[in-house]
């Protein structure tokens, strides 16, 4: 299974030298949050801080930092710095995209700031007109270049929030189970496709990782906590199983199940019947995935739909998993 960390670790591990760009204060709407970073090198970027004109502007200054020529520059630049080593430049050139023209647009005394010291450079942008940008928020970023330490402390971050990853567990390598695990594998979540047949999971991106294994319902057991499962495989019964194990763990964000009002209608018929379950542990089955409000049954815009039904009710459990140590002390 391929990751974002070994993504991360090939970016780092080409030649030549690479930049840090990285949101350090937000102020106001802004396209991403305190914390959010990319990479740059001389002729690629690895991540993005939201793209527009802040973005360009960022990545024309992080390759500046680690141009061989920046030592040159740096060397001539006193005469444009101000005390505490700040420039000021007009926000109509610094908006200029990299390749672009700079666009004629007023700067309303709101220009943007940089900062450059002998290594770094902090960039202090606001998000309007003068640049192109209607956020309106206000926008620090810090551009430093990666030397080893660095490298070591983004690796260990990257690995340590790949390890708290919310998993998401997908049975079924069908039609729709492909579709629903191609949407998962460009989101930040641990992706399990569970399938008893091996033909069923050839082709599955490589960032999802995939189980084969004729007891299906045992890897709900194995799931950890705060864990989302879909269910879609080729099997009414062996559904049937998979979601009643899935319903008994209180602790999922999510059970879903593919299928009609008939089908959920005889699962419940069973499930209080014949597998000890009860009205609240059913009334948690989402069914159908997706919902019902966009008729379309094409495998992609159910994966479309599920997925960001999966990704609410994901963010919506870690948003209560976080609050519940504050609402007990609070009590």
């Amino acid at each position: 299974m391929n990751s974002n960390v070994q993504s991360l670790k090939a970016f780092l591990g080409q030649t030549g030298r690479v930049a840090l760009v990285e949101v350090a204060a937000t102020k106001g709407s802004t396209p991403r949050e305190a914390g959010a970073f990319m990479l740059v090198s001389a002729s690629a970027i690895f991540g993005t801080i939201g793209g527009g004109q802040l973005e360009f502007m960022a990545i024309d200054k992080a390759r500046q930092l680690i141009s061989p020529l920046e030592g040159e520059m740096a060397a001539k630049r006193p005469e444009g710095v101000l005390s505490g080593g700040t420039t000021r430049a007009s926000s109509t050139a610094a908006a200029t995209p990299p390749g672009g023209s700079a666009a004629t647009l007023p700067s309303r005394g709101r220009e943007a700031r940089i900062e450059v010291d002998e290594v770094c450079a902090t960039l202090d942008v606001p998000l309007g007109p003068e640049i192109g940008q209607c956020c309106g928020g206000r926008v620090e970023v810090l551009i430093r270049p990666v030397d080893a330490t660095l490298e070591q402390e983004l690796i260990a971050k990257a690995e340590a929030e790949e390890a708290h990853l919310p998993h998401v567990y997908l049975f079924g390598g069908g039609h729709v189970g492909q579709a629903l695990a191609a949407s998962l594998s460009l989101l930040p979540v641990h992706a399990v496709v569970v399938e008893t047949r091996a033909e069923a999971l050839e082709g599955m991106p490589e960032t999802v990782e995939t189980q084969l294994t004729p007891m299906p319902e045992s890897a709900v057991r194995e799931a950890p906590a705060g864990s989302a499962f879909a269910i879609l495989t080729h099997d009414h019964a062996l559904d049937f199983l998979i979601v009643a194990e899935a319903l008994k763990r209180e602790d999922a964000a999510y059970v879903g199940m593919i299928g009609s009002k008939t089908k959920k209608a005889t699962f419940k018929n069973w499930f209080l019947k014949s597998a000890d379950g009860s009205e609240a542990e059913f009334n948690r089955l989402v069914s159908p995935i997706g919902g019902n409000a966009v008729k379309d049954k094409r495998p992609p815009v159910i994966a479309a739909l599920a997925t960001a039904e999966i990704m609410t009710a994901l963010v919506s459990h870690a948003a209560e998993a976080s609050a519940a140590p504050e609402k007990a002390m609070a009590g």
